[in-house]
């Protein structure tokens, strides 16, 4: 019995605790967060002066789903684990470094490495490709696709939310192109007063099918459209429907229509004929075997402006990638998210770090199960400020106001063009984290978290976080 009450008293005074630091908002803060309807047992919150005092936190050792915001730990890690100038290689191999006969015809299988490269694009390949016919190599046998580097790290698109074709919840891969998503342009035909649908790239085994009915109201804005995969079992049949206004012009949307290996084949098959080639038995898995020599290759943006896409643009497949790479680099060849996660915390772990009560899994924030504490990331991006490769970090980060997933929030306050921030969003869960810079020239470390049913609302909250510290 005295073991309950001792436990029951612990409780009371954590709950105590809890609501003294509630209360020790400042009291427009206080008011803003009680007007969210945010309940502050749903919040984690942290905020300090880099180099100074801790302004505030509450709960910030709880840990929280922080939806994207986990997509600052996988880049960090990343850059300080690899460094910033690190690449990804893609390379052709060949027996004999690329034997052919008159007619161009290469002697054996054309092997493909794979190097994990998170934004290799479609321009990109044909460029490769390119090289490839520059040194004579027009006939091909067949081309065997060598994704070693990475374990089975296929996913199920639709798992997360069972929207499949939406590209945010594209599986990652070792030999992905495009993020593995097609385009779907929609001309309009002013003539007529019908839209015109285009599949960009013309893949063979995907197809546009239904229509999108014309409309001559007033442009509202970015049309949408809903889409529907059909697999006939020889096509990918792309069902639109809905209307879009004529006014607004041309627009697209993406999608995915087949899986990361399909969509490579048929991507790669559709180059090389483009570029006159030939291709007598297709595109398979396999190993690039010993005794092979290097033909061609193409290396990668740089990882510190990789990172810039991931966190301003909040890509989920890239950041996947991107925890697979680090698990590559640390582990070896084979990597899994599991790998990838322990990587992430080796790293973290040897700059001192807290990560306690931390769940690592996919890298990318797409999840139920990830969990950060809102004093660990504070932490974390403590030592990134203090670290030589600070710039490289903050730069990756959306400026509020200005770009990336914050551009559009933040614009009219103290607070525009003077915060490099993190969003997250999933249902039941929002966070927020980044530097703010004050008016005084200090500048502050921001981590907000809230999970549960009410976190939408906490928005309103973090903007007058936000621009309370930059007026500061």
């Amino acid at each position: 019995m005295r073991r309950i009450g001792r436990v029951a008293a612990g409780v009371l005074v954590a709950l105590a605790g809890t609501l003294a630091q509630a209360q020790s908002l400042p009291s427009e803060l206080d008011q803003a967060l009680r007007a969210s309807r945010v309940p502050v047992s749903a919040l984690s919150l942290h905020v300090q002066e880099v180099g100074g005092p801790v302004l505030m936190s509450v709960n910030a050792a709880e840990p929280r789903n922080p939806a994207s915001v986990m997509k600052m730990v996988t880049t960090w890690s990343a850059l300080s684990g690899l460094g910033p100038d690190y690449r990804w290689r893609t390379t052709f191999y060949a027996r004999g470094g690329g034997r052919l006969d008159d007619a161009g015809t290469l002697a054996g299988p054309l092997y493909l490495k794979a190097g994990g490269d998170p934004f290799m694009t479609v321009e990109e390949l044909w460029g490769l490709l390119r090289q490839l016919r520059l040194r004579g190599i027009k006939n091909l046998s067949e081309v065997i696709v060598d994704r070693s580097i990475f374990g089975t790290v296929a996913s199920d698109p639709g798992e997360f939310d069972g929207a499949a074709d939406r590209p945010y919840n594209a599986s990652p891969d070792a030999m992905m192109v495009g993020l593995g998503a097609v385009r779907l342009v929609f001309h309009p035909d002013q003539q007529a007063r019908r839209w015109v649908p285009i599949v960009d790239p013309p893949v063979h085994g995907v197809r546009i099918d239904g229509e999108v009915k014309w409309s001559d109201a007033v442009c509202p804005g970015s049309p949408s459209v809903a889409t529907q995969m059909i697999n006939t079992g020889t096509d990918i049949v792309v069902q639109v429907s809905g209307t879009a206004v004529g006014s607004c012009g041309e627009f697209s949307v993406y999608r995915l229509a087949q899986s990361q290996p399909e969509y490579f084949s048929a991507l790669f098959q559709m180059l090389w004929r483009e570029l006159g080639g030939t291709l007598a038995k297709g595109v398979k898995a396999g190993k690039v075997p010993s005794g092979t020599q290097p033909v061609v290759w193409h290396d990668s943006e740089s990882l510190g402006d990789t990172i810039r896409l991931i966190n301003k643009q909040s890509n989920n497949v890239m950041a996947r990638t991107l925890l697979l790479t680090l698990g590559a680099e640390k582990f070896g060849p084979g990597a899994t998210t599991n790998t990838g996660g322990r990587a992430v915390l080796a790293v973290l772990q040897e700059q001192q770090v807290d990560t306690r009560g931390w769940v690592l899994d996919n890298g990318s924030g797409l999840s139920r199960t990830g969990r950060i504490t809102a004093l660990g990331l504070a932490d974390m991006l403590d030592t990134a400020w203090r670290s030589p490769l600070m710039p490289e970090f903050v730069s990756s980060l959306a400026i509020s106001g200005v770009d990336g997933t914050v551009k559009r929030r933040l614009r009219n306050g103290d607070a525009q063009g003077m915060a490099h921030l993190k969003t997250g969003t999933l249902r039941d869960a929002r966070a927020l984290a980044g530097y703010v810079l004050g008016a005084s020239g200090k500048r502050y470390i921001l981590v907000s978290i809230a999970n549960g049913e009410r976190s939408a609302a906490i928005r309103s909250f973090d903007d007058a976080l936000v621009n309370w510290l930059a007026a500061r």
